[in-house]
């Protein structure tokens, strides 16, 4: 993985190489990369894939020490990412799960030059339903967020419905990548921290106001939403849509929360129509 520089420390990031059009690939907390893997694989050799892996506790690059971490400064992480790799206004940024670039589309509209929300908190619910309350109740007790790593290393407990990955997913999340994205997070106390406050500094009002921007936004923009999703519910995929000024929407079947897991074809078409259609 290549290294960049920001203001919070080093950023890892995958870089598929190549004069396509830059596409931003963004995961959620307790993630890293790894979940756009099949994305990557389906338009990698198309498009310039840039996945950097986010400081959001599943991260393995160490932060500079004090660096404040809240949903606003990793949206504007998302941006200066961008600034640094000198990406013009033809890049495309995709999200799934966080809602930091709805964040940053707001209040940095000229740094997005199109975006594409994929199964994203929005609105009122944030954090999300389920899993995502689930894991911002256990920010609140101490030690409540390496209880609840070190139980979701047991495997058998990773497939209870309702809970956890299993909650956003509608296939079984492949094991190896529970493994990979709890490690850090059992045996790091540093990069536990990092999701301790995160998770602490989430305000019930941002995504609110964050939809109020988007407002705004009259740029291209793709919503893509699985219609079996149980954590973000799937009107808002529709009201997102509905808000933003040259927003369309694409609903997969089979799909849940974790849709470049569950459908990598399906959101790999989208991208690569909506890329075309907004040249």
């Amino acid at each position: 993985m290549a290294r960049i520089e920001t203001g919070v420390g080093p950023i890892a990031y995958d870089d598929s190489g190549g004069d396509g059009v830059p596409l931003v690939l963004l995961h959620g907390p307790a993630q890293d990369g790894s979940v756009w893997r099949h994305v990557v694989d389906e338009l990698g050799a198309e498009f310039r894939c840039l996945v950097p892996t986010l400081p959001y506790g599943s991260h393995r690059v160490p932060l500079r020490p004090g660096a404040e971490l809240t949903p606003r400064t990793m949206a504007l992480l998302i941006g200066e990412f961008a600034d640094a790799l000198k990406l013009g206004d033809d890049a495309v940024f995709v999200e799934n799960d966080a809602g930091r670039l709805q964040q940053l589309a707001a209040e940095r509209p000229d740094r997005v030059g199109r975006l594409v929300i994929a199964g994203c908190e929005a609105f009122d619910n944030y954090p999300p339903r389920a899993g995502g309350k689930m894991m911002a109740a256990a920010a609140k007790v101490p030690g409540g967020i390496a209880a609840l790593m070190h139980s979701l290393a047991i495997r058998p407990l990773r497939r209870v419905p309702g809970t956890g990955y299993a909650v956003m997913a509608h296939q079984p999340v492949a094991d190896d990548l529970i493994d990979r994205w709890i490690e850090p997070l059992r045996k790091n106390p540093v990069a536990r921290e990092v999701l301790v406050r995160y998770l602490k500094a989430v305000h019930p009002s941002e995504m609110m106001e964050a939809a109020e921007g988007l407002r705004a936004y009259d740029r291209p923009a793709l919503v893509v939403w699985g219609r079996q999703d149980r954590m973000m519910p799937p009107e808002h995929g529709r009201r997102l849509a509905e808000l933003l000024p040259q927003g369309r929407l694409v609903e997969l079947d089979d799909c849940r929360t974790l849709i470049p897991l569950d459908r990598p074809d399906g959101l790999a078409g989208a991208i690569r129509a909506f890329v075309r259609d907004s040249s």
